[in-house]
C-alpha cells in the first residue's frame, strides 16, 4: 500500500492562485495530503469521489457560492470537517457558516501559524473520532470466541474479557448453569498471552469430594487405595497456561485452605507426597451460586473469595438476552441439522414467540438440547409448534403468548409464505431504513441517528460508502 494514501486528505477550494500557492507552502511540512481546486464544480466532484477529512473553503468562488458548497456537504452527509476562509468577513457571515456546520472560520489574510494550528487540531479531532467509532464497532459483536449474541449484557461481557485477558489477574465468573461459564473461561485463555499453553477445565461438582484434591494437585503412587501410579493433577497439566475451576463453591473448607496457599505462592504438594512443586498458571474460577452468600453461610472462605474475586464477570441468563435467543437457536439449528442430515432451516413465527418468552431455566444448554431434540425426532423445513417438546409444547396455552403468536403468524415468513427469491439483502434494508429516517427528519442526520439508536458518524460513514458503490 502506498504510504501517502494513509495520510489524512485535505481539500483546498480557492480560486485565487497566489493564495492557493501560499497556503500550500504553509502546509508543506505537515503530515497530510493536500489537493487544491479552484471552482465549486470541481470541489463537488472531488468530494464525491473521495471525501476528504478536511475542506478549506473559500466563500467567494467563480461558479458556486461557498455557503452552497457547505450546505451540500452537510446535506449529503459527508464525514468531512469544513473550515471557511474569506476576506469578506462579518459576524453575521461567521454565525451563518457555523450554523450550517462549519467547524471553524478564518479571516483572510490567514497567517501560517493560524492555518497550521487549525488544520492540525481538526485532523486530530477527526482521528480521535474515528478511534472512538472503531472502538464502538469493535464491541458491536454478534459472535465472540464461541459466544453468539449481540445484546448489551453480552457486549459488556466481551469488553471485560478483552480488558482482563492480557493481565495475570484471577477471573471469577458467575452465572446460572448453562450460561456458558466454560466458554467464557476459554475465551479469556484464547485472548491472553497464555493462549499457546494448555487450557485445563475441571468441574469440581462432577468429581467426588474425596478425589478433588488429587484431581487438582495430583497424587503419588500408594497415596490411597486405587492410586497405583503417580498422577499429575490439573495444576501440573495447566503449567504455562490456564486452569479453570468450575463450580468452585463445591470445594470443602480444608481443600479451600490448600487452594488459597496455592494461589498465593504458586506451589503445592501432591496427595501423599512431600515434594513442593511449583507451576506458572493463571486461575479462572466459576460458580452458579452467589459466592457472597456462600461466604456469609461459612461454606466458602472469605480470604479465598477475595483472593480469587479480582476480575468478576457475570453471565446473564438466557431469558434476559432478548433477540439473542433466536440468534442462538438459529445457530444451533444450522449446526445440528447439518450433523443430522435434516432440511430444517428456520422457525415458524409462532415458535419464535415461544422461544423468546420461555423462561429457559437451563439457559443456553437447555435451548441447544431442545433444538437437537426437535431435529432428531422430526423432518421438516421449519420448526413448527407441533414439534415443540415439553414443557414448551404447552406455552401457547397462555392467552398472552397466543395473541403474540397470532400477530407474528400474520406476517409472511419463511418458505411457507414466500420463496427465497423474495429475501432481500440486509444491507439494502438497512440503507432504506437510514434514508427513510433521514428524510423524515428533514435531512437532520444527528436526529435520525438518535431515533435509529446509532451514532451520527455511523450514518455519515455508510452514506460515504454508498457513494463509492
Amino acid at each position: 500500500m502506498n504510504i501517502v494514501s494513509n495520510l489524512p486528505h485535505v481539500l483546498m477550494i480557492e480560486d485565487a492562485a497566489p493564495l492557493a500557492s501560499l497556503y500550500q507552502q504553509y502546509l508543506r511540512d505537515e503530515s497530510l495530503r493536500l489537493t487544491a481546486v479552484s471552482t465549486g464544480a470541481a470541489a463537488k466532484a472531488a468530494i464525491a469521489e473521495e471525501p476528504p477529512e478536511l475542506v478549506l473553503l473559500d466563500l467567494k468562488l467563480p461558479d458556486i457560492d461557498g455557503q452552497d458548497i457547505l450546505q451540500w456537504i452537510r446535506k449529503e452527509g459527508f464525514p468531512t470537517a469544513v473550515v471557511v476562509m474569506t476576506a469578506h468577513s462579518s459576524v453575521d457571515v461567521a454565525v451563518d457558516v457555523m450554523r450550517l456546520g462549519a467547524q471553524d472560520f478564518l479571516e483572510k489574510p490567514v497567517s501560517a501559524n493560524r492555518l497550521r494550528t487549525t488544520v492540525r487540531n481538526l485532523l486530530e479531532r477527526h482521528r480521535l473520532q474515528h478511534l472512538v467509532e472503531d472502538y464502538e464497532r469493535t464491541f458491536e459483536r454478534e459472535r465472540y470466541h464461541g459466544f453468539v449474541g449481540a445484546c448489551l449484557a453480552m457486549q459488556a461481557v466481551y469488553r471485560i474479557i478483552d480488558a482482563a485477558a492480557p493481565s495475570k489477574a484471577t477471573v471469577f465468573i458467575t452465572g446460572e448453569s448453562g450460561t456458558g461459564k466454560e466458554v467464557c473461561a476459554a475465551a479469556i485463555h484464547r485472548e491472553s498471552p497464555r493462549s499457546a499453553g494448555p487450557f485445563v477445565p475441571l468441574n469440581c461438582a462432577a468429581i467426588p469430594r474425596d478425589l478433588l484434591e488429587s484431581q487438582i494437585f495430583g497424587h503419588v503412587k500408594g497415596a490411597f487405595t486405587g492410586a497405583t501410579t503417580d498422577f499429575a493433577g490439573a495444576a501440573a497439566q495447566a503449567d504455562g497456561g490456564t486452569l479453570f475451576l468450575d463450580e468452585i463453591c463445591e470445594l470443602d473448607l480444608e481443600l479451600q485452605k490448600k487452594l488459597l496457599r496455592f494461589v498465593q505462592t504458586g506451589t503445592y504438594q501432591r496427595v501423599g507426597g512431600s515434594k513442593v512443586e511449583s507451576v506458572d498458571i493463571r486461575i479462572i474460577c466459576a460458580t452458579n451460586r452467589d459466592p457472597l452468600e456462600e461466604v456469609a453461610a461459612g461454606r466458602f472462605r472469605e480470604d479465598l473469595y477475595y483472593r480469587l474475586h479480582v476480575v468478576p464477570i457475570h453471565l446473564p441468563p438466557l431469558r434476559e438476552r432478548g433477540d439473542d435467543i433466536i440468534a442462538l437457536a438459529s445457530n444451533f439449528l444450522g449446526t445440528i441439522a447439518k450433523e443430522e442430515g435434516k432440511a430444517f432451516r428456520g422457525f415458524d413465527p409462532k415458535v419464535e414467540v415461544v422461544l423468546r418468552h420461555y423462561a429457559w431455566p437451563g439457559n443456553v444448554r437447555q435451548l441447544q438440547n431442545v433444538i437437537r431434540n426437535i431435529v432428531v425426532l422430526h423432518d421438516d423445513d421449519l420448526i413448527r409448534p407441533q414439534h415443540l417438546p415439553a414443557p414448551l409444547d404447552t406455552a401457547l396455552d397462555d392467552p398472552h403468548l397466543t395473541q403474540l403468536a397470532q400477530s407474528a403468524s400474520d406476517v409472511p415468513v419463511g418458505a411457507g409464505a414466500e420463496s427465497s427469491e423474495h429475501i432481500r439483502p440486509l444491507a439494502d434494508i438497512e440503507r432504506e431504513a437510514i434514508e427513510r429516517a433521514v428524510s423524515l427528519c428533514g435531512g437532520n442526520i444527528p436526529k435520525a441517528a438518535a431515533l435509529l439508536g446509532v451514532s451520527p458518524s455511523t450514518i455519515y460513514r455508510k452514506k460515504q460508502a454508498w457513494g463509492k458503490a
